[in-house]
């Protein structure tokens, strides 16, 4: 929470007092799945995401008077740092073995080989703010694209079902 929320908030709270001058200007919020879904093993990594996404979509709001643009950056697996030799993982248990092994093994072995390129990404963030209308949210990678869809597919489902239970 102090890294992936915190840390990302203070960074976007001091943003608008630069950019409400000029009336323009755009924040990128880069984050991940976790901000839409979650995996088991990914519980305190997605709950920072789920925060970052709601203030993500208050400050789009609230900028848009302003003439800033404000874009939630969902990437999938890029080449990035996130799973560096140095990073740290919780204890294992074996009563989770089951659980979130597989989650742990994922997550070590896709050292190297995530086949999103940074530079690619940020082209197209680029691009997505140069649009006549920025996007709130931008999905970059087919990984990212397919895990939404899916996710949200799930999520409207679960309403047609339960519909008629609060009514």
């Amino acid at each position: 929470m102090e890294a992936n929320f915190s840390g990302a908030s203070n960074v976007i709270r001091t943003a608008p007092r630069t950019l409400r001058t000029p009336l323009s200007g755009a924040i990128a919020n880069i984050s991940g799945l976790g901000e839409q879904l979650s995996f088991a093993g990914f519980s305190a990594y997605s709950a920072a995401k789920f925060a970052l996404e709601g203030v993500g979509e208050t400050l789009a709001q609230e900028m848009k008077p302003f003439g800033i643009k404000v874009l939630i950056v969902e990437l999938g697996q890029f080449r990035t740092n996130l799973v560096r030799p140095s990073m740290r993982h919780m204890c294992q248990m074996e009563v989770y073995h089951d659980v979130v092994g597989n989650t742990r093994r994922f997550a070590h072995d896709m050292r190297g080989t995530q086949p999103g390129d940074p530079l690619k990404a940020a082209a197209a963030v680029e691009t997505a703010f140069q649009a006549s209308e920025t996007p709130l949210r931008l999905q970059l990678n087919a990984d990212a694209i397919d895990a939404v869809r899916d996710h949200s597919i799930i999520v409207l489902r679960e309403l047609a079902t339960k519909q008629g239970l609060t009514q």
